[in-house]
């Protein structure tokens, strides 16, 4: 009998257990050169897929070797365009003409391979999962005991573990040797060949030196070079199956997830047990609301219910997911992990089209889940998205924040003009306000209302609003009157002087003070105008300041002198504000020769234009 086996049932392992069945005694074995062209790359790659592939190659010569089979390599390596077009099945296709000429069974574990085989008419053998008898425990499961949440094992170093619970976690070791190479291998082998034979367990990622599979409830993380320095293998599993009534939450809570939270974040550091609570959050949707609930993970590792539908990235991208979610329509959908931007915006996106979203994330404190998602969405828009975070630590709720939008004056400020959107963070169970997030000028504020006393800010929030708000009214005026020189005294939360030179003053109060009016309440604070003490200005720096400019191949080179390292200055040209820069640990400011202010400085200086700085 002629067998031509395809690369999937080369991967798998499966072939060398095939040929020893007596149907397939003294069979002929032809190995199309397509097939060692694909390992060849994938083991290239660094991909276990193709290491795996060419041991299979191996067994299948030693019993070549024994007499037990015939085996050759056979046809024709395929070309540059062929190996381009692998993915539309030019590959497999050239296995099947083989197979076709030389009246030669195909045999392959690939049903879109078996099907295409069937209809040409050709002998083919599709060898399904569950046609094998593989043992399907894994070797590496042997180092797991009962209260095991992780197996570390590295080439060169005595196999480790983490042992207990959420909050109670030791990392030990549990051998005695140091692992060799060769078992390192073998295990990973062995994890690849009955990933692929289990239709419960799937090969989630593979990289270049890096393959993540989910077998059945273990999470295993493959690492090879040249990814890392040393082959290793990680497999995580979770250690309890709990429900919500384990948490022990409040009534009020419960009612909270039953009847009104739509955007919920469960946050957590590392191993605090955010997935054992995201599934036991997604069985009571499931089982005691009797909604519709799916996962979106990347890898699936969640153990949930089997009511439950886990989607992976569709093709490589989760937005794919998204789209296919929206016509599916679930009430809920487990969002394991949400850390990039791109995440958040999904997220985002799928709860704004009204679907419930629960998003695991990844936070050191209660307020952090918040913290991530503020510039990657709208701040306006972030209640209507999460309206709760969930903190999990060490396998309990260590707090919930409720979200919500309102209009006020933020605590700390007095001035009733000073009234704007924010976002209240409040303590679920108290009820009491703890954070406030709003905007000041260009920037984001997130305040601790536990460290600020109402009356009279903490010198600590004085200096930083403080500081804040100079910021802010500087860039207005700089923006606003470029070719101006001022100074800033913010000394209060609510009132600050700005001194100008007294031919601008008309301009900023305006007729009847309607100028000043749109300032304050643009800035957000009470501003005195008053002249400018002019001997305060620094002019012409041939006058005032020995500063000489010195042209470089890439830089002009403004020489101000290390007694004014540290100090920043505005540049004019004639009269005309050009930028503003900070001296230099060599006392100097520097502009490349390709940017337009340089342009700009050779003419002046061509032309003997007078440049003049003012310290700011």
């Amino acid at each position: 009998m002629k067998i031509v086996p395809d690369t999937s049932v080369i991967v798998d392992g499966r072939i060398s257990y095939l040929v020893q069945d007596e149907d397939f005694e003294d069979s002929e074995i032809m190995i199309h050169e397509a097939v060692i062209s694909e390992l060849e790359y994938q083991a290239n790659k660094g991909r276990e897929s193709g290491f795996n592939g060419l041991d299979e190659l191996k067994n299948l010569q030693k019993y070549y070797n024994r007499g037990i089979i015939k085996l050759s390599f056979v046809g024709e390596r395929p070309s540059i365009d062929e190996i381009t077009l692998s993915r539309r099945g030019e590959i497999d296709a050239m296995i099947r003409n083989f197979a076709r000429k030389h009246d030669a069974m195909l045999i392959t574990s690939d049903k879109v391979q078996s099907e295409v085989a069937k209809a040409q008419g050709l002998d083919v053998v599709l060898i399904k999962q569950d046609q094998t008898d593989f043992d399907i425990d894994l070797e590496i499961s042997k180092y797991f005991t009962e209260d095991t949440m992780s197996v570390h094992l590295k080439e060169g170093i005595v196999p480790m573990a983490k042992k207990g619970t959420p909050g109670n976690i030791n990392l030990v070791y549990i051998g005695n040797e140091k692992l060799k190479h060769h078992e390192m291998k073998a295990l990973a082998k062995e994890i690849i060949e009955k990933a692929k034979t289990d239709f419960k367990s799937f090969i989630e990622i593979e990289m270049d030196g890096a393959t993540v599979v989910q077998f059945r409830e273990y999470r295993i993380s493959i690492a090879r070079p040249p990814f890392s320095d040393t082959f290793e293998i990680t497999a995580v599993r979770p250690v309890a199956n709990v429900s919500l009534d384990d948490y022990m939450l409040s009534e009020d809570l419960i009612n909270r997830l039953r009847d009104t939270a739509r955007g919920i974040l469960i946050s957590g550091p590392p191993g605090a047990g955010k997935s054992t609570f995201a599934q036991a959050v997604a069985d009571f949707y499931s089982n005691e609301l009797n909604a519709i609930v799916k996962t979106m993970e990347s890898p699936r590792d969640l153990q949930v219910s089997d009511e439950i539908t886990q989607y992976a990235p569709l093709e490589g991208d989760m937005q794919n997911t998204a789209d296919i979610l929206l016509l599916v329509r679930p009430d809920y959908t487990i969002y394991d992990e949400v850390r990039k931007t791109k995440d958040f915006m999904i997220f985002s996106d799928m709860r704004l089209a009204g679907v419930g979203m629960i998003g695991v994330v990844h936070a050191t404190c209660p307020i952090d889940a918040i913290q991530r998602i503020i510039g990657r969405v709208e701040l306006g828009v972030i209640p209507s998205v999460v309206d709760t975070t969930i903190f999990i630590n060490e396998g309990m709720v260590e707090a919930v924040y409720d979200v919500n939008l309102t209009v006020k004056v933020p605590s700390g400020m007095v001035e009733a003009d000073l009234a704007r959107p924010l976002i209240e963070i409040r303590n679920f169970e108290t009820k009491q306000v703890v954070y406030e997030i709003y905007t000041y000028g260009e920037q984001t504020i997130v305040m601790d209302i536990n460290n600020i006393n109402l009356k009279t800010a903490k010198k600590e929030d004085e200096t930083l609003v403080r500081k804040i708000t100079s910021k802010e009214i500087d860039r207005f005026f700089r923006k606003e009157f470029p070719n101006a020189y001022f100074e800033v005294d913010v000394f209060s939360d609510n009132r600050a002087t700005v001194k100008i030179e007294d031919k601008h003053i008309p301009q900023i109060i305006g007729k009847n003070g309607k100028n000043i009016d749109k300032i304050e309440k643009k800035i957000g604070i009470h501003l005195n105008i008053e002249p400018l003490d002019e001997n305060n200005i620094v002019t012409n720096f041939d006058e005032n300041m020995d500063v000489s400019i010195e042209l470089t191949k890439k830089f002009i080179v403004f020489n101000f002198g290390k007694d004014k390292i540290g100090k920043s200055f505005d540049i004019f040209i004639r009269d005309e504000y050009l930028f503003t820069a900070t001296v230099g640990k060599k006392g100097t400011i520097r502009i490349k020769r390709n940017m337009e202010l340089a342009n700009i400085v050779l003419t002046a200086m061509k032309q003997n234009i007078p440049i003049t700085y003012y310290m700011k």
